[in-house]
C-alpha cells in the first residue's frame, strides 16, 4: 500500500536494512512519501509486524504494515524523486545498475553507506545524475523482528550541491547537513568504522569495549597504522569527534578514569549497543571487513606501508564468517593467523 504522505518528493529507500529502515522510517514518519525496496528476508517482517524505531534518548516511533509501501522490484525506483542507497558494499554494484536502468532523468541519488568509494561507484553508472556521498555516524540495530534501535548520536552529512536537499531530508530526530568536504568526512567516520570488526570479535558492547582499556590500546594502534597509510596516500581527513583525528589513538590509550573524562561524547551508547558487524556474524552473513581493513590493506601494499593490525583482524572476521572464533581477547587478535 502506498504512504499516506502527499507532500514533498517521492523517496526511495535502495536497501531496506538497519540503515534503510531507520532513515526511511523516520522520513515516512515526518510525513515524507517513501518507498522501501528491499528483500524478502527483511521485508517479510515489516508485512507482518509494520516498522518500530527507537533510540538512545527515548524515542518512539511506530508505523503500522499498512503505512508502509514495500517492494522487491526494482521497478518503484522509476517513480523516485530522490534515491537513497542504504545497502551494504558489496551490494553497490548491484543497486547501481538497478537505478541506472530505471531512475528517472531528475532524480537525486545519495549514498548513505559505509566505507569509501560507493558514490563514485553509484557516478559510474549514473553520469548523467546528481550523485552525492554521504556519511551516517551513529549505529542501528535490530532490536526484534521489525524493530530498529539507534544506538549512538551523531548527525548524517551529505555532499554539498544543488538546492537544499539537507533540509529536505532533515526532519525532527534525523538532522542532515551538507558539506563541501565530504570525503573527508568520510574518511574521518572510516577510522571509527574501523572498529566495528574488532567490536564483532570481541563479543563485547561498544561501552565495554571503550571501558577497557586493552580494547581501547588494540583501536588505538589499529587507528595509528591506518593513519599512516591514509597520510601516505594524502588522503583528507576531518574527524567526526571534538578531538582532533591524529590524538584520537593518544585519547584511546588514556588510564580509564581519565578517558571517561575526556571522551565523554565517545560513552554516547546505549550499554548494551554492538557494531552492525557483529549482528553480521551473528546471523551468518558476510560483513563489510572488505571495504574496511580489507582497503586498508589494499591501500598500505600500494604505498608499502605495513598493515600487520589490519591484516590480523581481517583474517580474523574472514575466519569467522566460516564459522570460526569470536570471542577474542585483545592479545588474541594481535598474534591472529589464518
Amino acid at each position: 500500500m502506498k504512504s499516506k504522505a502527499t507532500t514533498g518528493p517521492h523517496i526511495v529507500i535502495a536497501g531496506a536494512g538497519a540503515i534503510g529502515c531507520y532513515v526511511g522510517g523516520m522520513l515516512a514518519h515526518a510525513g515524507h512519501q517513501v518507498s522501501f525496496l528491499g528483500r524478502p528476508r527483511v521485508l517479510d517482517q515489516l508485512r507482518l509486524n509494520g516498522l518500530r524505531l527507537s533510540d538512545y534518548s527515548g524515542l518512539g516511533v511506530s508505523l503500522s504494515p499498512e503505512a508502509l509501501d514495500l517492494h522487491e522490484n526494482p521497478e518503484i525506483i522509476s517513480q523516485a524523486d530522490l534515491i537513497l542507497v542504504c545497502v551494504k558494499s558489496a551490494a553497490t554494484p548491484e543497486v547501481a545498475g538497478q537505478i541506472a536502468a530505471h531512475a528517472p532523468p531528475h532524480a537525486v541519488i545519495v549514498s548513505l553507506q559505509n566505507g569509501m568509494g560507493h558514490a563514485e561507484t553509484l557516478s559510474a553508472a549514473l553520469p548523467s545524475h546528481d550523485v552525492r556521498a554521504g556519511m551516517v555516524p551513529f549505529n542501528v540495530v535490530p532490536i526484534a523482528s521489525g524493530h530498529y534501535h539507534r544506538a549512538t548520536s551523531g548527525d548524517i552529512v551529505i555532499a554539498a550541491g544543488p538546492g537544499a536537499l539537507d533540509a529536505t531530508m532533515s526532519v525532527e530526530g534525523l538532522v542532515v547537513t551538507q558539506t563541501q568536504e565530504i570525503e573527508a568526512v568520510q574518511w574521518g567516520k572510516f577510522l571509527l568504522n574501523l572498529n566495528n570488526a574488532p567490536n564483532a570479535l570481541s563479543g563485547l558492547s561498544l561501552h565495554s569495549q571503550l571501558l577497557s582499556r586493552p580494547w581501547r590500546r588494540l583501536m588505538a594502534d589499529q587507528m595509528a597504522e591506518a593513519l599512516r597509510v591514509l597520510c601516505a596516500h594524502d588522503c583528507p581527513i576531518r574527524p567526526t569527534t571534538p578531538v582532533p583525528v591524529g590524538l584520537v589513538p593518544h585519547v584511546l590509550r588514556l588510564p580509564t578514569p581519565l578517558f571517561r573524562r575526556v571522551a565523554a561524547k565517545m560513552l554516547t551508547i546505549d550499554p548494551q549497543a554492538r557494531t552492525s558487524m557483529a549482528h553480521d556474524l551473528e546471523a551468518g552473513r558476510i560483513t563489510e571487513v572488505d571495504a574496511l581493513q580489507g582497503r586498508i590493506i589494499e591501500m598500505g601494499r600500494a604505498k608499502s606501508v605495513p598493515t600487520p593490525l589490519n591484516s590480523s583482524i581481517h583474517a580474523a572476521v574472514k575466519a569467522a564468517e566460516q564459522g570460526g572464533k569470536t570471542g577474542f581477547t585483545p592479545e588474541q587478535l594481535r598474534k591472529f593467523k589464518c
